[in-house]
């Protein structure tokens, strides 16, 4: 008897969209929308999952690891955009968070044919980076198959990295090579296969979900204020005046003239103003307190 190759969820129609291009460029439009709609509610229904992978990547954090993404196309993309956006949110070194995307930095911006489908390259990747157990690894693939995110994650595994894996795909869950999976399952795309729509929704949605609550818990964030951002333009060094001015209930001349005697440190700025202390005495205390402004602040 013929063995039928699996087809993931996220490559079967939609029946909801057949008839598409016979509708008028509103209805197109709503009809996608209503789609997306369905992002966050599958997203939601992995919370448990996805506070586990935060929990693991934190713990990681905290013995000097790193987190890394893995993916092809789209969902290597998605990886690398949340990886660069952690430096100038959360001031963390641009090596704490990496994005690994198959087939190098050209894939970012153009699609280099076949390159999600070379298991070496993604063994080698692993092995380039040096990932250790100290490490987390998050596999990203949509449809849950790709060759060099399934490669990379069992390399991972043998280094003793945490291992990590989001996919939109319920068929193909079954035997992935990490500890924990995180399945959003969106249903069929509104073109079939083009998971860049609603998978890759779905995978941002994680992705942000998982470095914004980690820093969170790392002591990046103060109420919803980002603390540890770094001030690298002009929008940014504003947005800092503008926190410790509501933190410290100082004007925005004075909160000004604070930062710059903290070295434009936000945390070091507000730390100095409750404790009364200099910015060297401000940062020992930080340290002290595990860089916790809440706890540094609190007598």
């Amino acid at each position: 008897m013929k063995k039928h190759k699996l087809l993931p969820l996220t490559e079967k129609r939609n029946r909801r969209s057949e008839n598409i291009d016979r509708l008028s460029t509103l209805q197109i439009v709503k009809l996608i929308n209503s789609e997306d709609m369905l992002v966050a509610s599958a997203v939601g229904k992995e919370s448990k999952q996805i506070a586990s992978a935060v929990d693991m990547i934190v713990k990681h954090f905290k013995q000097n690891g790193r987190l890394f993404y893995v993916g092809a196309g789209t969902s290597g993309r998605l990886g690398v955009l949340d990886a660069s956006e952690c430096p100038p949110t959360f001031g963390v070194s641009p090596l704490l968070v990496q994005g690994i995307i198959a087939g190098g930095k050209r894939a970012i911006v153009r699609a280099v044919e076949g390159a999600e489908d070379k298991i070496n390259d993604g063994i080698k990747a692993v092995r380039k980076h040096k990932i250790s157990t100290k490490d987390v690894v998050v596999g990203i693939a949509a449809c849950g198959l790709t060759p060099f995110v399934r490669a990379a994650l069992k390399e991972a595994m043998k280094k003793g990295a945490g291992t990590i894996f989001i996919t939109c795909a319920p068929e193909t869950v079954k035997g992935i090579p990490a500890k924990i999976v995180i399945n959003p399952v969106v249903g069929p795309e509104v073109v079939t296969g083009s998971t860049r729509m609603k998978a890759g929704t779905a995978t941002k949605l994680v992705l942000n979900l998982l470095t914004t609550t980690a820093m969170i818990k790392m002591g990046k964030v103060y109420g919803n204020l980002m603390v540890d951002l770094k001030a690298t333009n002009n929008k940014l060094r504003d947005r800092s005046v503008r926190i410790v001015s509501e933190m410290t209930g100082l004007s925005k001349s004075k909160a000004a003239s604070l930062l710059k005697k903290a070295n434009g440190k936000v945390k070091t700025a507000i730390v100095m103003h409750f404790r009364n202390v200099d910015s060297k005495q401000a940062e020992d205390i930080l340290d002290k307190c595990g860089q916790l402004l809440r706890k540094a602040i609190d007598k």
